[in-house]
């Protein structure tokens, strides 16, 4: 049998990001896509029932999801944390029928859990935490999606406010500080995010080091 194609094209593009969202895409079509894709392409595959966004990440977009994966990763190697660091990788549970490519996630609390390992969701503990930069509008439910795929922790930045979700009850709850990073307020991180734009990654992590040897919780 013939596969139907979608019945609806909505493309949408911007500084930022490029998106181009399709409806009544099935399983095994979303499937076919992601392997005729390849694991090192540009895009970036959303599904959530039907609904299929593709969007490709313009350098507004991937500079502060870099910096915000750098932040991350010191924060969890100076406080003596665990860390299983995945880029877009794909995260997918046909049950559900929901499938995401963020920007970062990491194992934290349960990364010796997926250590040495290639994650499947079918199988493993979903990460404990997940970064997405959406500097324009996407059509996925972001929250319902990665909330679906019982995400602990989910970082949103729209190129200016950045939010900490926290999942209570199956549904996202805003915080004014990260489970994971409770003693991190957001000031601290908008900072290094300032000093990132004007005195350049390097000088920021360093001025943010300074600030973290006084303010990390104590060994033990």
């Amino acid at each position: 049998m013939q596969t139907q194609l979608p019945v609806t094209v909505k493309p949408e593009t911007k500084l930022a990001e490029q998106r181009l969202t399709l409806t009544h895409v099935a399983w095994d079509t979303y499937e076919k896509l992601l392997d005729a894709f390849g694991e090192h392409r540009a895009v970036r595959f959303h599904y959530d029932k039907g609904v299929l966004e593709l969007m490709v990440p313009l350098e507004d977009h991937e500079n502060p999801s870099a910096v915000i994966g750098i932040l991350i990763f010191n924060l969890a190697v100076d406080c003596d944390l665990t860390i299983k660091s995945m880029d877009s990788t794909t995260l997918r549970r046909k049950k559900l029928q929901k499938g995401a490519e963020p920007d970062k996630c990491f194992y934290i609390q349960n990364e010796p859990l997926v250590r040495g390992k290639t994650v499947d969701l079918e199988k493993d503990p979903p990460p404990d935490l997940v970064v997405e930069i959406d500097i324009t509008h996407s059509d996925v439910n972001k929250n319902a999606l990665y909330a679906a795929l019982g995400i602990p922790e989910f970082w949103r930045f729209d190129g200016k406010v950045l939010r900490i979700l926290h999942l209570q009850d199956s549904q996202y709850h805003e915080v004014d500080v990260s489970p994971t990073f409770p003693w991190l307020e957001k000031p601290v991180i908008y900072r290094f995010f300032e000093d990132c734009r004007t005195l350049g990654e390097a000088q920021a992590m360093r001025n943010f080091r300074i600030w973290l040897q006084s303010n990390k919780p104590d060994e033990g």
